[in-house]
């Protein structure tokens, strides 16, 4: 089930820059920052309101910002969708016909599970699926 717009991710050539550029637009402050090497990047997460922007800059020219930017320019790079589960949406969707980036989620930033609708599915904008993964915490 489909939760809600879970963040925009926006891609940009200087973190530091840009994280302050869009605190000074959102008048909000970051929420989050990680890197996350398996899809070589850092991130920083900046919440205004009930919206968060994910600002994404790449570790090495490798990376899929890397090559985005490089084509595209600086801009919205993707749409994420919160969801219940991301297996059975994953499932629900590749049966209508959508073509998936990732078959299986994956670690994402913010310890999500994440996967990615092929754009050619959705009308030329990436969207990623998120689930959140509840804390566990450690008995003692």
């Amino acid at each position: 089930m489909v939760k809600g717009v879970a963040h925009i991710g926006i891609a940009v050539n200087d973190l530091a820059s840009s994280t302050k550029l869009f605190r000074t637009l959102l008048n909000a402050r970051v929420e989050h920052e990680e890197e996350v090497p398996s899809q070589k990047v850092r991130t920083a997460m900046i919440k205004a309101g009930g919206d968060t922007f994910e600002l994404l800059a790449a570790m090495d020219s490798e990376s899929a910002i890397s090559k985005f930017i490089e084509k595209r320019g600086e801009g919205i790079h993707h749409v994420a969708i919160e969801v219940e589960d991301i297996v059975a949406e994953l499932d629900r969707l590749r049966s209508t016909g959508v073509v998936l980036v990732d078959e299986i989620p994956r670690l994402g930033a913010e310890h999500c599970l994440v996967a990615f609708l092929h754009p050619k599915s959705t009308n030329g904008v990436l969207i990623e699926l998120v689930q959140k993964i509840p804390d566990v915490e450690e008995k003692e």
